[in-house]
């Protein structure tokens, strides 16, 4: 078998509608994965799983709201009764409020760290039993830049993004006498519409962008579908705790 076939797998991805999810759940596609597509969104949901569908592979939509507990549960269960089994985690599901530090209320601070952070362990922490019975599993926890470095106007952000680096290592320790593997992507500046709209509030930052990335341009959905594979494939069983950026170079450019 090769080391990067998932043809038997099921692959759940949160935010897995559109941009870097639907980048990464289009790769799993193509190696052979089932792919539960779960979000807000029905319409566009059902869009992206029509889409995956023309690859030959079984879908299922999910809608859910990931702040919620018990619907982050209920969306496990409900991928292990429509597609059968559930072996891959992605946590992809995201919003960024963008204001100064001292303009951001209590309840912004919260919805974000709640959709990105929290919303990631209760995930995990629901699929954990499911992979564990099953004799291991891969989970994909969807970082950032801001993982890395700082921005004066994304302060909720970056502090879960950086949390979900350190909550990758936590799971990945603590799961991995389960054979589970747990890592982490730094995805760089990718061209979606969450970055457009950054784009349109943070002026001068396609420049800034361009300028700094070695590979000279924006990174596209696409980019993401391989390393989503192989930490998603056997190609990967002696590989955890890690966050790998997909950037273009732009963490290594000074």
């Amino acid at each position: 078998m090769s080391p990067f076939d998932l043809k038997g797998r099921v692959a759940l991805v949160t935010g897995g509608n559109g941009g870097i999810g639907l980048g990464m759940a289009r790769g799993l596609a193509e190696a052979g994965a089932a792919i539960a597509i779960a979000g807000r969104n029905q319409a566009k949901s059902e869009a992206a799983a029509a889409e995956l569908g023309k690859l030959g592979v079984k879908t299922a939509v999910l809608a859910v709201d990931v702040t919620d507990e018990a619907q982050c549960r209920r969306m496990v269960d409900d991928t292990v009764s429509r597609l059968g089994r559930l072996d891959i985690l992605i946590n992809n599901a995201g919003i960024n409020i963008r204001k100064a530090p001292q303009e951001l209320s209590t309840a912004e601070w919260k919805a974000v760290v709640d959709t990105n952070l929290t919303s990631a362990f209760t995930t995990a922490q629901a699929v954990y039993p499911v992979m564990k019975q099953a004799g291991g599993g891969k989970i994909i926890n969807i970082g950032s830049m801001l993982s890395i470095f700082g921005a004066g106007f994304a302060a909720a952000y970056g502090a879960s993004k950086g949390g979900i680096v350190q909550l990758t290592k936590s799971l990945a320790s603590g799961w991995a006498k389960d054979n589970i593997q747990v890592n982490a992507v730094l995805p760089g500046w990718i061209d979606t519409d969450l970055t457009r709209t950054a784009r349109e509030q943070v002026r001068g930052l396609n420049t800034m962008v361009l300028m700094r990335t070695p590979a000279g341009r924006w990174g596209q959905p696409a980019d993401l579908g391989g390393i989503a594979v192989f930490l998603a494939a056997p190609a990967s069983d002696f590989i955890t705790g890690t966050a790998i950026p997909v950037d273009g170079g732009y963490s290594v450019q000074v």
